[in-house]
């Protein structure tokens, strides 16, 4: 029983046109093939599928470029006229841009300024001005910005400077005490403030000594007996 005859029209459901269109892609290619060995012919095939993805097929020792250029001579038409011209359009178009800009950029500099009249002279102060304005505002952003995390830093640093004397004080109070007719003070704020921390001190501050460890209460000295300067 033969095969009967398929209606050639587009296929609605996608993913059975998408098995199709690979299918007959895969024997298109095929038959190129084929028909390049068999009948040394020059033979290139571009496809693109509903999605937009390219397919090609270009006989060995040929190239796309080369067979389209063959088609121009034989056939006596230009392929590339038209985009050659859109090209040169838009190259055209980017060139008047680009002088606007440099013109723009050499008047806001102060130069080219000859054929200007009052009316562009005033719009090219206030966009002189309104970029002064935002040149300042990011600079001083970012003055602010760089204050704020020197300020940090500087809080760290305190803070870090502030635990080791704490630490450090903790360590002196777990051996002696320093007592001043009587009283006990171990605070480090006690201790800045009555011994002289700078060499040649003219103040002389009595202390006596106790030990904080009970084996050692026996071996305090009197106020004579020490003087820190």
């Amino acid at each position: 029983m033969g095969r009967g005859k398929i209606e050639i029209k587009m296929i609605e459901n996608p993913t059975n046109r998408q098995v199709t269109y690979s299918k007959r892609r895969t024997g298109i290619m095929k038959k190129a093939k084929e028909l390049t060995v068999l009948c040394d012919a020059d033979v290139s095939i571009i496809m693109f599928s509903h999605s937009g993805k390219c397919h090609e097929y270009c006989s060995p020792g040929a190239d796309t470029k080369k067979i389209m250029d063959r088609y121009q001579q034989a056939s006596g038409t230009n392929l590339w006229s038209e985009q050659y011209e859109s090209m040169q359009r838009t190259l055209s178009h980017l060139n008047e841009i680009n002088g606007d800009l440099r013109r723009e950029i050499r008047q806001r500099m102060g130069e080219d300024l000859d054929g200007l009249d009052f009316d562009h002279l005033r719009g090219l102060e206030q966009n002189v001005d309104q970029a002064l304005t935002e040149v300042r505002t990011r600079k001083y952003h970012k003055i602010s910005t760089q204050t704020e995390t020197y300020k940090k830093k500087v809080k760290n640093f305190a803070e870090a400077y502030r635990s080791q004397l704490q630490e450090l004080g903790m360590r002196d109070e777990s051996v002696y005490g320093y007592v001043d007719n009587g009283y006990v003070d171990n605070t480090p704020a006690q201790w800045e403030r009555r011994v002289p921390l700078e060499s040649g001190a003219s103040n002389m501050n009595p202390y006596r000594v106790v030990p904080s460890q009970p084996n050692l209460h026996g071996m305090a000295y009197g106020s004579h007996e020490l003087r820190l300067g």
